[in-house]
């Protein structure tokens, strides 16, 4: 089987089918339509047709390719350390969507955080955040 590969097209020169698959896909997102039959009948298309292009027609940007990765990390405890490790995820293009840090204990502050990153490496990015001055050990604990 070759190797899927994915199209940028403009919508117009598509089946309608495919453009109806994609509005009842945000219709049941949405919560507009509580049931992939109820999708499709508002949609004007056969659940048939939802389910045959459901997994292979996207709207712009519906599948992106961001991944969800959640990481521990020791940190001394002194002035600009948790800056300097959040400079350093906001240059490899991370979206931080989780930040807990509890007290500091014997100098060291655990902090755990969960992030979106687009095009970065998981593991460029670990190797980046334990160079850092006065951040301890690194942990992955999710994501690729």
């Amino acid at each position: 089987m070759p190797k899927s590969e994915m199209l940028l097209i403009d919508a117009a020169l598509l089946p309608e089918g495919y453009r109806k698959v994609v509005e009842a896909k945000q219709l049941l997102k949405s919560g507009r339509a509580k049931s992939l039959a109820e999708a499709a009948r508002m949609t004007g298309i056969s659940r048939s047709t939802f389910y045959k292009y459901k997994d292979r027609v996207f709207a712009y940007g519906e599948r992106s390719r961001k991944k969800i990765l959640t990481i521990h990390v020791m940190l001394e405890d002194r002035p600009g350390v948790l800056s300097g490790l959040l400079a350093r995820m906001y240059e490899a293009g991370a979206n931080i969507l989780t930040l807990n840090q509890s007290i500091p204990v014997s100098g060291l502050a655990p902090v755990s955080f969960s992030m979106q990153l687009s095009e970065t490496s998981t593991e460029g990015l670990l190797e980046a955040l334990r160079s850092l001055d006065g951040v301890g050990s690194v942990e992955q604990i999710l994501g690729d």
